[in-house]
């Protein structure tokens, strides 16, 4: 008996420890291409092995950041990148909510096929829709050079209405019906009642769409030839791409455009985190 309660409490600790090891070494390898990016960024005397991950201390320096800097404006890139990123979570947030609610929680004619197309829109890749958007957004709205024409065709995004549509098909009927029973209108309960209970949508629906412009370079570059309008994505594209070959670094000047340009992401990323939590939705009703 003794031999058997040993073992049964031997058990749970080795399977800790072994989902711990595994753990570990999954958090290494995600994590080893972020910090080689950064030691990479700061060599003055490049190592792309795997020696140079580990560098001499004084082979660091922030030389390829400084040489970024001189060749692009930074600030001006994020600014750029905040308006262009920022526009687009506004209308992604504003009409992913309403259409969202819209499908789950209101009847009307034609609700099913909506929502068809919404998932339809879904397999068409947005750079078969490019030439004929930039043809619209250039040629008939006028909104070349415009930080207008750069968020327009990303101000509504499918998947932020599918998301909204899942989470809010899953609050209790009873809460909205005691609601309108009180005389709240359709945007009442939105605001007051479906919006607090769906924050994860909102923080996942956030860091889904920040990801997406952030990075985007083509269509910006389509819309602006203007330098001083392009957001950062297009301006370390070209830094990259023309100028990165004829730095004294260029594999120090490639990964400190990398870094700069995905530290906002990670910031993001770390900030949100902890709201990834599962909200218990059924709460509010009784019974």
């Amino acid at each position: 008996m003794t031999r058997k309660r040993m073992s049964a409490t031997r058990s749970p600790r080795i399977q800790s420890v072994l989902r711990s090891i595994v753990l570990g070494v999954g958090a290494i390898a995600f994590l080893f291409p972020f910090y080689y990016m950064i030691i990479g960024s700061l060599q003055a005397t490049p190592d792309p092995t795997v020696a140079g991950a580990f560098p001499n201390p004084s082979n660091l320096t922030l030389d390829n950041y400084v040489a970024i800097n001189e060749r692009i404006n930074l600030l001006q890139g994020l600014i750029n990148s905040g308006i262009f990123t920022g526009g687009v979570l506004v209308g992604t947030l504003v009409f992913g909510l309403l259409a969202g609610y819209a499908l789950a929680q209101l009847q009307w004619r034609g609700r099913g096929v909506t929502f068809a197309l919404a998932l339809l829109v879904q397999v068409v890749p947005f750079q078969l829709l490019m030439i004929p958007l930039y043809v619209l957004i250039a040629r008939d709205y006028g909104l070349a050079d415009n930080y207008l024409g750069m968020i327009l065709p990303f101000a509504i995004n499918s998947t932020a209405v599918i998301i909204f549509r899942q989470y809010f098909l899953q609050l209790p009927r009873e809460l909205f019906e005691a609601a309108r029973i009180d005389g709240a209108s359709e945007l009442a309960l939105l605001w007051r009642i479906a919006l607090p209970l769906v924050r994860p949508a909102l923080i996942t629906v956030v860091l889904l769409t920040f990801i997406g412009p952030w990075n985007e370079f083509l269509w910006p570059f389509l819309i602006t030839k203007d330098a001083a309008l392009q957001p950062l994505a297009v301006s370390l594209a070209n830094y990259i791409s023309t100028v990165a070959a004829s730095a004294s670094n260029p594999f120090g000047a490639t990964l400190a455009g990398a870094a700069v340009l995905a530290a906002p992401v990670v910031v993001l990323f770390i900030v949100f985190q902890r709201y990834f939590v599962s909200t218990d939705i059924g709460s509010g009703v009784k019974g």
